[in-house]
């Protein structure tokens, strides 16, 4: 890929917002369900005779996504699984061979994710005038563009991880954070243009690649594209003002403790989260550059003989994170990374490393957003609202079967409507 990845100065705003949030939190066991592990409701691939192009081609309706597990309604007095997110920011395929790497991590370990795509990756260099950045010229990025094997090869991953049960989110176009036009600034019509560009560099890539024999990609964008993450975590307000009026269904651009999401603006937030970092009394972002910035500062590739022990802290830092909700309150857990070599890939081994000893574990599901979002959809809003109410870490003081079993828990003795005490 071609495409220059200088998303390390934009999202340092990211890190620094978890900084200030850090002493915000502290800190969850059914049968398996995870995007490979059931054939309920897992859709087939289409025949060949049910695939409708769309468009120039660069696209297709083909059916039902392949396994894509049917969310079921928690029984009363059931636990919840625990869910775990692993989402990618600026998802494409270079010279690293991270997409694919993960995309056999997932599927060696019962799991599916989010990857969230920068249209950018699918626009050719000589093309770049196509892409109308608000409060930028022409052509402008911050992530440069791609070229032809680069968009080959991400094309070719973007079709394995969809058919796989994967979801393809966006992670927009330019990247472009800060002031003097930075998303954080940016208008709901600004998004509104930013998110339709995001799309039509999805569904026209074959016209601007010249690339028109190729597959196409085997999905509606329009359908498939219902969540996202800003730049930096900058201009969410906004943004969230223009998704709703897209169809979107969840948004994971801000920072949360461990606790159960909720809507705003008619958007699930499912924003990344806090969790412990080792060494340190205060919490981290669970995001590869958070732990970065916070280790080596804002360079990419710091001291040899510390990066192993780097890597370590985040895997660790997840593992607690990851353990507090399991045996707490089950909150889902929120990933983010990029595909990045930073300190030597010691983050990408840390997040193999997490995804080898959580995806198969009793009661855990590693899913992608939309999973989530369709599981939560799939509830009662009592029973989230109950879920809510624990905080980081807290489980059920009379366990999960009295907490969510529809009735009221028995009154403490002593108290009026308690059964008498017999002498």
């Amino acid at each position: 890929m071609a495409a220059t990845q200088r998303i390390a100065a934009g999202v340092a705003v990211a890190a620094a917002c978890a900084s200030a949030l850090a002493g915000c939190g502290t800190g969850a066991t059914g049968s398996k369900e995870g995007a490979h592990g059931t054939k309920e409701g897992a859709g087939a691939p289409a025949p060949k005779s049910a695939i409708r192009l769309i468009g120039d081609g660069s696209t297709a309706f083909t059916g039902a996504q392949p396994h894509l597990p049917k969310p079921k309604k928690l029984k009363p007095g059931e636990k919840p699984p625990q869910f775990v997110v692993f989402s990618w920011d600026g998802a494409g395929e270079d010279s690293q061979k991270l997409f694919s790497h993960f995309r056999k991590i997932s599927k060696a370990n019962n799991a599916t994710m989010t990857y969230f795509l920068s249209g950018l990756y699918l626009l050719p260099e000589d093309k770049r005038d196509l892409y109308r950045p608000p409060q930028h010229s022409p052509g402008s990025s911050e992530i440069g563009f791609n070229d032809e094997q680069g968009i080959k090869d991400t094309v070719t991953q973007l079709r394995g991880a969809w058919l796989e049960g994967n979801e393809i989110g966006t992670h927009f176009n330019g990247h472009f954070c800060g002031t003097d036009g930075g998303v954080g600034e940016w208008s709901v019509a600004d998004w509104k243009s930013e998110i339709s560009q995001a799309k039509s560099f999805v569904k026209s890539w074959k016209t601007n690649t010249g690339m028109t024999k190729a597959s196409p990609l085997p999905f509606d964008y329009d359908k498939e594209l219902i969540g996202a993450r800003t730049p930096c975590l900058e201009g969410k307000e906004n943004f969230r003002k223009a998704a709703g009026r897209l169809g979107f269904r969840y948004d994971t651009s801000g920072i949360n403790n461990q606790v159960w999401p909720k809507k705003k603006d008619g958007l699930w937030d499912l924003s990344m989260q806090l969790v412990p970092f080792p060494g340190h009394n205060y919490e981290q972002l669970t995001m590869d550059y958070n732990f970065m910035v916070s280790q080596s500062g804002t360079e990419t590739q710091g001291d040899p003989d510390k990066q192993e022990y780097w890597g370590d802290q985040m895997r660790d830092g997840l593992l607690k994170g990851f353990q507090r909700a399991y045996d707490g309150n089950r909150a889902p857990l929120v990933i983010g990374n990029h595909f990045e070599s930073w300190n030597g890939g010691t983050y990408m081994r840390a997040i193999d490393q997490v995804v080898e000893s959580v995806c198969t574990k009793s009661e855990v599901r590693c899913v992608s957003f939309r999973q989530l979002a369709d599981w939560l959809d799939a509830q009662d809003p009592a029973a989230l609202d109950k879920l809510r109410g624990l905080k980081v870490g807290e489980a059920p003081k009379q366990g999960w079967a009295s907490f969510l079993s529809g009735r009221p828990a028995p009154a403490p003795k002593g108290v009026p409507g308690a059964p008498a005490v017999k002498p």
